[in-house]
């Protein structure tokens, strides 16, 4: 669904991404680990060009780009990509002047057109998908920030995307709301939803990914099943950072 060749990717001078090249199956969840600064979420950026790679190839379905210094790529080609995703982000970036079925309608009305009941329907559908139903109508301030991501989720699913690019997504939740979140997404990974998240919570990655990829200082250090690369990680750096995640999770909270 997703092939990622040779993409490089520079702040001034912090060369974050290194060549990074990765193929994200159809109807699986690879989930992108790694330490804060290793490059995983400006990856994941990277594939919707949210960040535009100074080199590197990217195709998403029947979609492509290529990048080289000193070119810029079309603006058709640009929105080609970012049709085929929908993003999930870390702090939800919901409208807080709209109710949550404004919300997961707006892209619908204003960026494809479609008639309000038909968009409100489709939101509807996907609020109950979510389990908000209930909460269709209310605002965003007033929801939990679990039920604020889950209405993300919706959004983001609306215009029937050919992958979620999940970024962060229960790391600005507390436990308890946080399993909200994995509940749901882990249904849409039974449902064959394709998905690419950037994530440090190992509970979610174990939970809900059939592939693991960990990044270290921009470059892909270990890759494959989900099963394979945490309960028998080939690479030392991999097994010293999936131990540390393993400590954390698991010491008691003050």
């Amino acid at each position: 669904m997703i092939a990622l060749e040779n993409i490089h990717k520079s702040f001034a001078d912090n060369h974050v991404l290194k060549g990074v090249s990765l193929v994200v199956p159809e109807g699986g969840v690879t989930a992108l680990i790694g330490a804060s600064g290793s490059g995983k979420s400006t990856l994941l950026r990277c594939v919707n060009l949210l960040e535009k790679p100074q080199s590197g190839r990217i195709r998403i379905d029947d979609a492509s780009a290529e990048f080289s210094p000193g070119t810029q790529i079309s603006r058709d080609a640009v929105l080609a990509l970012r049709r085929k995703t929908g993003m999930i982000f870390q702090n939800f970036q919901l409208f807080p002047h709209l109710t949550a079925v404004e919300n997961v309608m707006e892209g619908l009305v204003t960026v494809l057109k479609w008639p309000r009941d038909r968009a409100r329907q489709r939101a509807l559908e996907l609020l109950a998908t979510v389990g908000m139903s209930a909460k269709a109508d209310a605002w965003p301030a007033n929801l939990s920030g679990g039920q604020q991501q889950r209405v993300a989720i919706a959004r983001a699913l609306a215009p029937s995307p050919k992958v979620l690019l999940c970024d962060e997504p229960t790391s600005a939740l507390d436990p308890q709301l946080a399993t909200e979140v994995v509940e749901v997404l882990a249904q849409l990974a039974r449902d064959g939803t394709t998905m690419l998240m950037a994530t440090h919570d190992l509970r979610l990655a174990a939970t809900i990914a059939s592939n693991v990829v960990y990044l270290d200082a921009g470059e892909i250090v270990e890759a494959g099943p989900a099963r394979q690369v945490f309960a028998a990680p080939m690479q030392d750096r991999t097994k010293r950072f999936i131990s540390t995640l393993t400590a954390h999770a698991a010491a008691p909270v003050p």
